[in-house]
């Protein structure tokens, strides 16, 4: 039976008036390859539906193949459109400082997130991806991340990006205030971190090895 992933991008195009923002492409881009060449099948979801925003950003250097994987996200499904959350084998969030503003308060993306965390699914978010993270309890009523080691973008990235200013919150610093072991690395460095059926990369550079995790642990 084909697994089949659930990956959830973000729909916030703004971080305020001036300054426009979206999904980082290859955090997408490089992961949906991944689990498409692995024959799994990939719904690709947003909190609104729709054409999924693209942070410019991302798209300077980009190669064909990167570029060409903004076509499966011109139509995404509504989160609340998404079929039985049960015949998912794992969730894949990639970053993007959209994710920022649409996501840490997003009740039905957190009740996805702890139903299949519960259920023993995998459970991947990369870069500012791990946002969506952040309001997730599980059934005891403890945060999801409490106790967990993991890895997610940086104060320090973030403050080198100069983007800090315009950020709800700083993801680091909000990940540890819920209890969360941020095991960090240098900027811009591959790092991902597993916790049983949680696996989280720190930045676009750790997309990649996320990705691998999640296929080592659905084989």
């Amino acid at each position: 039976m084909t697994k089949r992933i659930l990956m959830v991008v973000t729909t916030a195009d703004k971080m305020n008036a001036d300054e426009r923002t979206g999904l980082w492409l290859s955090e997408f881009g490089e992961a949906y390859i991944a689990f498409r060449k692995q024959g799994y099948e990939v719904t690709v979801a947003s909190p609104l539906g729709g054409q999924a925003p693209i942070d410019h950003r991302s798209l300077e250097g980009a190669s064909q193949e990167m570029l060409d994987t903004a076509d499966y996200l011109t139509d995404t499904i509504p989160l609340d459109a998404v079929d039985d959350i049960h015949a998912y084998a794992a969730i894949f969030l990639p970053g993007g400082h959209g994710t920022m503003f649409d996501m840490p308060d997003n009740a039905l993306l957190q009740s996805m997130i702890r139903t299949l965390y519960e259920a023993g699914k995998t459970v991947a978010a990369v870069c500012h991806g791990p946002a969506a993270l952040v309001g997730v309890k599980l059934s005891d009523g403890r945060p999801l991340v409490a106790g967990k080691t993991i890895a997610a973008f940086t104060d320090e990235e973030e403050r080198e990006t100069t983007l800090d200013r315009f950020m709800p919150f700083l993801l680091e610093t909000r990940l540890r205030e819920l209890g969360a072991n941020l095991a960090t690395a240098p900027n811009w460095a591959d790092n991902v971190q597993v916790d049983g059926n949680l696996v989280t990369g720190q930045n676009p550079q750790s997309t990649e090895s996320a990705a691998r995790e999640v296929i080592r642990q659905l084989t």
